[in-house]
């Protein structure tokens, strides 16, 4: 007990001594971010969302088959948002915040609460852009995210575990951060300033009170460890301009097709070098062939920032919109060359899931030609009370193949899938993260 009063006696002095430190010492002021934090606090809101969840199949307890007797849940969440634009009422905030929310209600810093508009969003970099009308609103200019450097000092706020508006501060940690599987595309501002639950869609800001990148990810279940994730300010400005104008995002396509380069295929090929993607189709007509790129040629870098593998170039492509100029370097032989390309609007084509299988049907196939010259099968739509549904397939589901076997187009998928199987076991990616779905 000693001991405990001795500590609690040292905590009350040094709380007092704390609370009794002059704001000026030798008529300088001390250092405080408080007038910053007072400024642009008021940007920061809020976010809480409410929906209504189908589960539509249920399984009959005594027999096994299935019976449609659609069953519902209710789901709450929150997050976090920052104003863009006060005269618009636009919101910038993640994607996974107000997905599949029917309902989104703000909380600005003033006590006032409003219902919010999705204008759109794009859950492959996980953003999306909301819309609210109210008076007397306070805005954070968007800062050059490419501006920033590893060590440059900044600034987290957003809503962790409900608490309401919170403030940490800290350093970028390091710039461009990609392949870490937290989503489809992935260009990440790493910062240890805390980023909690509840932070996902807050501001990260610079000491300017600029916004320079939108909090989205941790790493630890439990919270904050010092490493955390900010969708850069410039790649969200550009996803809200594209949601502005399109009400969705487009992305560009380059018409190719390539492998990851091995010191094997080097040695094949007689090169010296021996990391990149190494070029083995080009598209008749695409902007790849008009560029000049050629088969066996190795792409090395997309604009000044070197792709070894075949992943890191279809990232870079991914965050590039339609008539995107960009600089290939690339290998060719003992050659290194510079080809100029302009990116051109992938193609689309839809497709019944019941055609590639009888599983799949009640669901809505888009085929996407994606930059690197794949294919992508992606399920665009389907009905809640499917087969599909009830064993897992969601909207938004990336077919990446089937049992031990996966394929880089839907020729390839039709292949690999047996439909005289009793089971279709589908490799799927959602939100970048590998899956398996059985259907039966």
């Amino acid at each position: 007990m000693k001991i405990l009063f001795s500590l609690v006696s040292v905590l009350m002095l040094a709380t007092s001594a704390s609370a009794a430190l002059p704001d000026v010492v030798d008529g300088k002021p001390l250092p405080s971010l408080a007038p910053l934090i007072a400024r642009v606090t008021p940007a920061v809101v809020n976010i809480a969302t409410s929906g209504r969840v189908q589960s539509p199949l249920s399984r009959d307890p005594f027999f096994g088959f299935l019976r449609q007797q659609p069953r519902y849940r209710n789901f709450n969440s929150l997050g976090s948002g920052v104003i863009v634009d006060a005269r618009q009422g636009y919101i910038l905030t993640n994607h996974h915040v107000i997905e599949h929310a029917d309902r989104i209600r703000i909380g600005l810093h003033d006590g006032r609460e409003v219902d919010a508009i999705l204008l759109g969003s794009d859950p492959e970099t996980d953003i999306a852009l909301l819309r609210v009308e109210a008076p007397d609103l306070s805005a954070l200019p968007i800062a050059d995210s490419d501006q920033l450097r590893q060590g440059d000092f900044v600034i987290a706020i957003g809503n962790p575990f409900s608490l309401g508006h919170s403030v940490t501060s800290g350093i970028v940690s390091a710039l461009g951060r990609q392949g870490l599987g937290i989503e489809e595309y992935e260009d990440f501002i790493q910062t240890d300033a805390a980023i909690n639950p509840g932070n996902s869609g807050g501001a990260l800001i610079n000491l300017a009170g600029e916004l320079v990148g939108i909090n989205t990810a941790i790493v630890g279940r439990e919270g904050n460890v010092g490493i955390g994730f900010a969708i850069p300010s410039n790649l969200a400005r550009q996803r809200m301009q594209q949601l502005l104008k399109f009400g969705q995002v487009r992305r560009g396509d380059l018409g190719f097709s390539g492998d990851n380069l091995t010191p094997r295929l080097a040695e094949a090929f007689g090169i010296r070098q021996t990391w990149g993607v190494v070029v083995t189709e080009v598209n008749p007509g695409s902007p790849a062939e008009a560029a000049g790129l050629e088969q066996a040629d190795i792409i090395t870098a997309i604009n000044g920032r070197k792709v070894r593998t075949v992943g890191a170039l279809r990232n870079q492509l991914g965050l590039l919109v339609p008539n995107a100029k960009i600089t290939l370097t690339v290998v060719r032989g003992e050659q290194e060359l510079e080809l100029d390309a302009v990116l051109s609007e992938p193609v689309y084509t839809a497709l019944p899931g019941e055609e590639l299988h009888p599983y799949l049907a009640g669901s809505r196939l888009q085929i996407r030609n994606r930059a690197n010259g794949e294919q992508e099968v992606l399920v665009a739509s389907l009905t809640a009370d499917s087969r599909a549904a009830y064993w897992g397939l969601r909207p938004g589901d990336i077919l990446l193949g089937a049992g031990r076997y996966l394929a880089r187009n839907l020729d390839q998928l039709q292949d690999i899938i047996d439909k005289r199987d009793p089971v279709l076991a589908l490799n799927i990616r959602r939100q970048g993260r590998a899956r398996v779905v059985i259907i039966r």
